[in-house]
């Protein structure tokens, strides 16, 4: 009979390949760095083959059969991780862990009314949260590091299945006394003129603006600034540097206030997100999933 790895093994592999490091791979696996390195080798001589390239740099090379295996690895804990949640769905709906993970430009704005919320209506919840950017969010949820996301679209997600919640409209964010600002409503092409703010790299919010503006915004102003988030973009803002777009979520709960930034509304059809839940397709607990889809649709619209 094949020679079986042990979940343990499979863990500190895909955790070297993601860490790249032997030290905190082992940190992340709760071993020490000998057990982690002890727990490889022996997976190489059982499968007799090998997956380290020994001869390599200090940090950890992967053979292209060990890079092969572990994306095996994530497959097999993703599986594993699977018949754990069938269990649990079946013992008791929407009780023991949940591993939710959260972009930064919603996180801080929806969980304040939200948290209450899953407290009051899942008493036997344990929930675990981890805000990131979206790309690294969704490499979680596929293995199997995270059960579900809040994000928000468009954005490429991959094999995972999605619920649209709401539409999150987006404000034109003006420094105080701005001309622009004595006008309720803001279009498009009145922004040609003004220096555009943006979020850096990696925000799906970026993304999102610039599919709506990217014409405006011009490559020579969106490589001036950037910011690492909203609360910082509007400082940016308030500070004079130029405007920017913002999700009505963000300033509904509060993210303008005291800065003397202004919001108007931006004329126009197109300029929102939507905010979703994202789970791996197939997953045994997508109806409990769903479930959760009212409350965190209401914590949208009373997120002031």
């Amino acid at each position: 009979m094949a020679y079986l790895p042990t979940p343990q093994q499979l863990r500190y592999l895909v955790m070297l390949a993601e860490t790249g490091h032997f030290g905190r791979a082992a940190s992340a696996c709760a071993v020490s760095q000998s057990t982690l390195s002890a727990g490889i080798l022996a997976l190489e001589r059982a499968l007799d083959t090998q997956i380290m390239d020994r001869a390599a740099a200090k940090h950890p090379v992967f053979t292209p059969l060990g890079l092969e295996l572990v994306a095996k690895a994530r497959i097999a804990l993703a599986a594993l991780s699977d018949m754990a949640e069938t269990a649990d769905a079946a013992r008791a709906p929407m009780s023991g862990p949940l591993r939710l993970g959260i972009i930064p430009t919603i996180g801080p704005f929806l969980l304040p009314k939200l948290m209450p919320q899953l407290r009051e209506h899942y008493r036997a919840l344990k929930l675990f949260l981890r805000e990131d950017q979206t790309e690294r969010l969704l490499d979680q949820l596929d293995t199997g590091q995270l059960d579900m996301l809040i994000l928000a679209q468009p954005c490429s997600c991959g094999n995972v299945e999605t619920l649209t919640l709401a539409r999150d409209d987006f404000l034109v964010a003006l420094p105080a006394g701005h001309f622009l600002a004595a006008r309720t409503s803001i279009a498009m092409t009145d922004l040609m003129a003004e220096n555009f703010l943006l979020l850096e790299d990696g925000h799906c919010l970026r993304d999102q603006v610039l599919s709506v503006c990217g014409a405006v915004v011009g490559r020579e102003k969106e490589q001036r600034f950037a910011a690492t988030s909203l609360h910082t973009l509007i400082q940016m803002v308030a500070g004079g540097l130029g405007i920017t777009l913002v999700p009505r979520l963000a300033v509904e709960a509060g993210l303008v206030q005291g800065t003397g930034v202004e919001v108007r509304k931006l004329e126009g059809s197109s300029g929102w997100r939507s905010i979703a839940l994202a789970w791996r397709a197939g997953s045994p607990r997508a109806g409990e999933y769903r479930t959760l889809a009212p409350l965190v649709t209401e914590a949208c619209c009373v997120a002031g």
